[in-house]
């Protein structure tokens, strides 16, 4: 697989990464299956999918554990990124960007992934009652311990920007800004798709100019652009697309059209290319710094993922999909 560079560091991954979170977290917990997550993982893997993408909240624990025990086995083969600042309630979940915890946790971390280094540390969520330069500061401290390579951090998705009256993301480029001031940032976490592509109004270019990497999050849309889902197919209740307004019946039939594009595009590339490939390859060609990191539990998606590295969109297909119709509903 084609690798690509994240941030000053120069750190080498996959062009195409792995999102563990459905493995133990969103989705629906009663389908999920061990064996076949770590199966997921393995392939990923030998197809040179080398990036890794958890957080401690998953679970909460319990992701960090399971990709801890392919690490144990391969991880020299690995590129492992983890997040730190939520904290999982009863009935909430709630940031803490204190110091003390900063350390605390990527300690825990680290015994969870059974590695003594994380390769990218990522902020979650900034705790609005710590100053960010000062977590920022607790995880630049873990670098020069030599207990984390690099740090990143997640973007605040563009909907809750607008529901605050701020432009999309010109917030996290302010925090951006002020983080920089204390340590580099190698890279940002946001999400980017076909029918969510706010990132490439501010965010992206502000990575770009910076070399700082982007990990393109939801990159298939939940699940929607892989064309497998139908409107009013049912989710069970602990599956967040159950309450996503984006995933009624009304609004994935409104966003058909978007993948009736994507399977335009794929029937050009040959009869084994697939509405996912098409959307993950539209992502990849935002910039030789973007990964995607498309998040499943199963070994089949894992192996049709990885390899949407092989499809390359011609101008022709660029211009077509961003000719498709905005996407219909909230998103967040």
């Amino acid at each position: 697989m084609e690798r690509r560079t994240i941030g000053a560091a120069a750190l080498e991954v996959g062009a195409i990464g792995l999102g563990c979170m459905p493995m133990s977290w969103a989705y629906s917990r009663s389908r999920q299956r061990g064996d076949e997550s770590l199966r997921a993982v393995h392939r990923a893997l030998d197809l040179g999918a080398t990036l890794l993408d958890t957080a401690d909240m998953y679970g909460p624990f319990t992701n960090e554990l399971m990709v801890g025990r392919v690490l144990k086995e391969r991880r020299a083969e690995a590129f492992v990124s983890t997040k730190v600042g939520l904290l999982v309630g009863d009935q909430h979940i709630v940031a803490n960007g204190r110091p003390g915890y900063v350390r605390r946790a990527c300690d825990a971390s680290l015994r969870r992934l059974q590695t003594d280094v994380i390769d990218l540390y990522q902020l979650h969520r900034e705790d609005p009652e710590v100053p960010v330069e000062e977590t920022w500061g607790a995880m630049a401290e873990l670098v020069r311990a030599g207990k984390v390579r690099a740090l990143g951090l997640c973007a605040v998705g563009a909907g809750a920007g607008r529901r605050s009256g701020v432009r999309p993301h010109d917030a996290t480029v302010r925090r951006l800004e002020r983080v920089q001031q204390v340590f580099p940032v190698s890279a940002v976490q946001a999400e980017l798709s076909v029918w969510s592509p706010e990132s490439l109004g501010t965010l992206l270019p502000w990575c770009a100019a910076r070399g700082v990497g982007f990990l393109a999050a939801m990159p298939l849309g939940n699940g929607y652009l892989t064309g497998t889902l139908r409107p009013g197919a049912g989710f069970e209740p602990d599956d967040l697309r159950a309450r996503h307004p984006r995933f009624t019946a009304e609004m994935m039939a409104a966003n058909q059209p978007i993948v009736a594009g994507l399977r335009r595009v794929a029937r050009r590339h040959g009869a084994s290319v697939t509405p996912a490939q098409v959307a993950l390859a539209w992502t990849l060609a935002q910039g030789p710094h973007v990964v995607p990191v498309p998040g499943t539990k199963h070994e089949r998606w894992a192996a049709e993922n990885a390899a949407a590295h092989e499809v390359y969109l011609t101008a022709d297909d660029l211009t077509e999909l961003a000719g498709l119709p905005p996407a219909q509903g909230s998103w967040d």
